[in-house]
């Protein structure tokens, strides 16, 4: 398990703290990552992280489109605190033809930091970016529009390193990012993406792959 604002190993509540804590960031949820990614893994997840009342969603592109798959997994938090963030990544052929490409979704609540993290912004929340880009001179409005349980949900491209592209939002009441490798790849965005619940019903058609790089630590 690790800390999910810097990725380094946390530590255990014990006599001396009631929480899992970082020696950097201080205390945090506990990020887990799923070592293989599979139909039952997933269900597994899905199945726990919906038993916790004021759990994160799990949000998944459905359906997908043609050639990605699910490709990881992973949640912050604990049985005590719930589930306060969840991420899933998803591999396939990048929309320009440039060659393959990961896109990997997270849900959080405020103050988690993992989107920042995977993103590369800084920060543990990302609203004065957002903020950032209302206020731009002539800004011609989101930079893409998808749907997120039914609803149309604007995305921002915010500042992020080179090698990817980062896209922040809010959905039921908890931040939306999209980080997407490499930068080119956000253009998966425009291809009409419909965001679908995991925790509201896993659907039996999902295509799996290997475990995507960026979701086991190369962020």
């Amino acid at each position: 398990m690790s800390c999910p604002r810097c990725g380094a190993q946390v530590r255990e509540p014990d006599l001396m703290h009631s929480e899992w804590r970082c020696d950097s960031c201080g205390d945090v949820p506990p990020f887990h990552v799923a070592e293989h990614i599979n139909a039952d893994i997933v269900d597994s997840m899905v199945r726990r992280q919906a038993s916790i009342a004021g759990s994160a969603p799990f949000w998944c592109p459905w359906p997908l489109p043609a050639g990605w798959m699910v490709t990881g997994a992973g949640w912050a938090g604990d049985d005590r605190r719930g589930v306060r963030a969840t991420a899933l990544a998803c591999s396939g052929p990048e929309p320009l033809g440039g060659g393959p490409a990961d896109v990997v979704l997270i849900a959080e609540q405020p103050g988690v930091g993992l989107g920042t993290r995977f993103a590369g912004i800084p920060g543990i929340d990302p609203g004065h970016l957002i903020a950032e880009a209302l206020n731009e001179v002539g800004h011609p409005g989101p930079h893409a529009k998808i749907k997120a349980a039914g609803h149309p949900t604007p995305l921002w491209c915010v500042k992020s390193p080179e090698d990817r592209s980062a896209y922040v939002s809010e959905a039921k009441g908890m931040w939306l990012y999209a980080i997407a490798w490499p930068a080119s790849a956000g253009y998966f965005l425009a291809e009409h993406v419909v965001l679908h619940d995991l925790s509201e019903g896993l659907p039996s058609e999902l295509v799996y792959g290997a475990p995507s790089p960026y979701l086991q630590g190369k962020a």
